[in-house]
This record gives structure tokens, C-alpha cells and sequence, in this order.
């Protein structure tokens, strides 16, 4: 795996921003980046996004909790507009659930509407265990930048009850099963998103986030 430190001295790796809102695994994506040598910092200031080079919106929690305190936080525009101008951006669990038109989380809630579709619950099934928690297999549809030097058949970590069902399928990058085939990975230019834990993935996330690290 390639580090920061491998890296030619003419290649620039520019300060990520992980957006601090208040939810969910946000030390453990700082920790991913710091093993890679990459400088990656908190921000929870909307003027600070809205100049940030990379942006990382990690989350672990309820849907609801979380665009509340994005809205109230004022940080929703700043992030739609670094998505707007193809700045690099990873939404990482419930970052990327946020990124659609609506979920239906106890409830049903406007997202970020960056990308449309909906956020929908397993359904129970015999001997389907809800949260979805575990190791599973990638199957890639369309490669991307962010599956560089990944091979074939990688396993990533989830820990989830909800997953996307994007009214665009050219945007699914990687799908896997859970009872059902879902959408484990989204990409469209320099916005990527996924459902796995690439911070809690061993060394295929850890490449992963090189490689976003990279762009």
C-alpha cells in the first residue's frame, strides 16, 4: 500500500476537512488518515467548509439527529456547494445516506437531495439479522479512482439497518448483498460515498482513503 510518504515531493496532498457536526465516528476517520501520514482536521465552521480543498462527511447514528444539527450547525449550503464545484468529497455510512432526497428512518425526512433516491430498512426476513454488521464482498459495477490498487472481491466492514436506493443506477459504483443486493458505493466525478467503513476496513479502507487522499 502506498503511503503519503511514498509519494514523489512534486505531489500535493491538500488538508482534508472532516465535517464535525456533532454525530457519530469521526476520531476513528482522523486515526485512517493519520496512519497514512495524511493531515486531516475537524470543522464544524460553514466558512471553513466552504474553503476546504477535500471534504470527508463521516456519521454513525439516527438520520433524523443528523440533518437536524447539520441544518442548525448552518453547515447544509456550505457542503452542497463543495459538491457543486467537483471538489473532492466522501460521504462515509450515514454521510452518504444523507446525500439523498429523503429516508425513512422512524419517519420520513428530508435529506441533502445532492443525488435523488431514498434511504429504506432491510426487511425482516428469516434469519436476516437487523443491523446489517459484518464483513462483506464488493461487487464493483463501474470502477473509480477511490478503487485503485483494490482487488477484485475485497471485503469491506458495514454496520447498518438502512440503505440507498438511488433513482440514478449510472451512480452506483460498487453494490453488495444483505438479504437483498443494495448499493454500497456510489461515484459520480469527484464525489464518492459509501455505505462500508473504509476507517474500520484493515488495509483495503486504508487504500482507499490514499486514494482519496490522492485525487
Amino acid at each position: 500500500m502506498v503511503t503519503a510518504r511514498d509519494l514523489p515531493s512534486d505531489t500535493e496532498i491538500r488538508m482534508i476537512r472532516i465535517v464535525d457536526y456533532g454525530m457519530g465516528n469521526l476520531r476513528s476517520v482522523q486515526k485512517a488518515f493519520a496512519k497514512l501520514a495524511v493531515e486531516a482536521e475537524f470543522c464544524s465552521d460553514p466558512n471553513e467548509i466552504a474553503t476546504a480543498d477535500k471534504l470527508v462527511l463521516p456519521g454513525v447514528g439516527a438520520f433524523r439527529d443528523s440533518i437536524g444539527e447539520l441544518r442548525k450547525r448552518e453547515l447544509v449550503q456550505p457542503i452542497c456547494d463543495h459538491i457543486a464545484a467537483n471538489k473532492p468529497f466522501l460521504g462515509i455510512c450515514l454521510g452518504l445516506q444523507l446525500l439523498f432526497d429523503v429516508s425513512h428512518e422512524d419517519g420520513e425526512w428530508d435529506g441533502l437531495g445532492v443525488t435523488p433516491g431514498e434511504v429504506v430498512r432491510f426487511e425482516d426476513q428469516p434469519g436476516l439479522k437487523i443491523p446489517h454488521m459484518g464483513w462483506n464482498q464488493l461487487d464493483i459495477v463501474r470502477p473509480n479512482p477511490l478503487l485503485k490498487n483494490i482487488p477484485a472481491g475485497a471485503y469491506f466492514y458495514f454496520v447498518h439497518s438502512y440503505y440507498v436506493v438511488p433513482t440514478d443506477e449510472s451512480i452506483v459504483a460498487a453494490t453488495t448483498d444483505h438479504g437483498t443486493q443494495f448499493t454500497a458505493m456510489i461515484a459520480r466525478d469527484n464525489l464518492f460515498a459509501t455505505q462500508f467503513h473504509p476507517e474500520k476496513s484493515q488495509r483495503v479502507g486504508l487504500q482507499l482513503l490514499q486514494n482519496f487522499a490522492e485525487l
